[in-house]
């Protein structure tokens, strides 16, 4: 499981000119789910999107995580961000998980974070969507659990 997290100032999802999610301050992740992803991997996603020190404490170093700052989350599932692209000009996509596969971890990662975290918003599951943000720093990491 693949998450590229972007500490944000506010972000948001519109689908089909609907807006699905938005946070103000927080993280958005766009996360995708792997071949072999299972519990582990959603229990360790979660536990590294909440706990991940990206945040800027009052010497400006960043040692504070989303848990911390009591931000808000928005969880987008990206297929493409798990594709193969090691070779050619176009990416492969048997390293990322088949949909019947990624879809119920995807919301097991959903639910996980909204038991341990008070805002969690979403965009919706194998929808086009826009994705806007205005991210903070820049601040971009790439997680893997």
């Amino acid at each position: 499981m693949l998450a590229l997290i972007q500490r944000v100032t506010r972000a948001d999802v519109v689908v089909a000119g609907e807006m699905v999610g938005a946070i103000g301050p927080g993280l958005l992740a766009l996360v995708g789910v792997e071949p072999g992803d299972g519990e582990a991997q959603v229990a360790r996603m979660a536990q590294r999107l909440l706990g991940y020190r990206v945040f800027e404490d009052d010497g400006g170093r960043m040692n504070r995580s989303l848990g911390q700052t009591g931000g808000g989350l928005l969880l987008v599932s990206q297929f493409t961000l798990a594709a193969d692209t090691s070779s050619g000009m176009r990416a492969g996509f048997q390293t990322a998980a088949a949909p019947e596969i990624a879809e119920p971890l995807f919301n097991r990662l959903v639910e996980a974070c909204r038991l341990a975290h008070p805002t969690v918003e979403t965009g919706r599951f194998g929808a086009h969507m826009v994705v806007s943000l205005v991210n903070d720093g820049p601040v971009t990491f790439l997680l893997r659990a």
